[in-house]
Order: C-alpha cells, then sequence, then structure tokens
C-alpha cells in the first residue's frame, strides 16, 4: 500500500480526528498507523507537516532535517507531537491505501476542462472522477507516470511522476499538487477511475 499526507481545500492544520478519519474515507483510504507511517519514512517519505495517525497520534516523517521541521541539526525521524484533544486540536492527516481494483488513467479529450466538466466527461467514458487516493496508489503500486495536470474528486489538482525528468518533477518521483483552484477554470485536464466488476 501506500502512505499520502492529507489536507483539505481549506489549507493545512484544518482537520480534527473525526473529519480527518472522514477525509481518508472520502479518498478511497484509511488514517495510516504508525508502522505504515514508518515503512512510508523508511522509503522516503518526507512531510512537514504534522498529521493525525489511527491511534489518534499527530506525528510526521523527516528524511533531511531542516529549521521549519524540528532544527537542522536533529536526525532524520518520525516526529511525534503526542496525543492530541480528537474533537478540538486541528491538523493534517496521513492516509493509507492499498485498495486498488479497477483501472487509472489520464482522460484524453480535445479541451481543457473545468471541475464540472471533467466530473461529466469520466462518466460519459464509463467512470468517476478519481480519488486523491487512487492517484497516489497508481503511482507507487502501478508506477504510473503522466506529466499532465488533471482534476480529482475532492476538487484538486494533481499529476503523478514516477520518473523524475525536467518540467515534471525534476528531482523526485512524487505525486504533484497544483493545489485547489477556481472549479470555474477550463486549465486541466481529469484523471478517472473504472473499477473492476
Amino acid at each position: 500500500g501506500v502512505v499520502f499526507p492529507y489536507s483539505p481545500r481549506l489549507g493545512r492544520y484544518n482537520l480534527n480526528f473525526h473529519e480527518a478519519r472522514r477525509a481518508c474515507a472520502e479518498q478511497d483510504a484509511v488514517v495510516a498507523s504508525f508502522d505504515q507511517l514508518y515503512d512510508a519514512w523508511r522509503s522516503g517519505l518526507d512531510w512537514c507537516n504534522a498529521g493525525w495517525l489511527s491511534d489518534g497520534s499527530v506525528q510526521y516523517p523527516i528524511t533531511k532535517p531542516r529549521e521549519p521541521c524540528g532544527g537542522k541539526n536533529t536526525v532524520p525521524g518520525v516526529r511525534n507531537y503526542g496525543f492530541w484533544d480528537k474533537d478540538k486540536s486541528r491538523y493534517d492527516v496521513f492516509c493509507f491505501t492499498s485498495n486498488f481494483n479497477g483501472r487509472f488513467y489520464y482522460l484524453i479529450h480535445p479541451t481543457k476542462l473545468t471541475y464540472d466538466e471533467a466530473v461529466a466527461a469520466c462518466q460519459k467514458d464509463g467512470a468517476q472522477i478519481a480519488k486523491v487516493g487512487q492517484i497516489f496508489a497508481a503511482w507507487k503500486l502501478l508506477g504510473y507516470d503522466r506529466c499532465d495536470a488533471g482534476w480529482l474528486a475532492d476538487g484538486s489538482v494533481r499529476y503523478p511522476i514516477a520518473r523524475p525528468r525536467k518540467r515534471c518533477s525534476p528531482s523526485e518521483a512524487a505525486v504533484r499538487t497544483v493545489g485547489f483552484p477556481d472549479k470555474k477554470h477550463k486549465l486541466y485536464g481529469v484523471y478517472c477511475f473504472r473499477a473492476y466488476k
């Protein structure tokens, strides 16, 4: 499976624990356990925003120590903020998915699309607009690589790069995030997911 950090359209540190669980479920995933995050860190996950884990703790993985992430002179590792109030405290979340029973693809379409057009285009193709968990699973588990930014179900725009190269993701394999653009902009393609029956 694959662990991925998630924050909603509102920006970082906006989810209490219950909202974090819901956010992962909406992205075809579950809240990651410490062991899953630790394995992801050992595989190179470096993320400077703290996120909820399934045990209710708040942690984040650092492979390259630097000033804003606990300090330059600290050792790499999974940083632990401890346990926080599940109702009142707000962080991002680390989600985990290994669920990949379908076809993830970039829809070839003659024009760039608004968000609503993107949703409709996938439906017309017999699929659904893909979720964030699905793009991470396709990237990590299948080596999916495409340098085209596309809409996803949560209103974010992302693209998966398995082979780093100039103009796409020069330094690392990653799922790149453009952000949460205005849904009326006709600037992007779309990633679709068709579940196997």
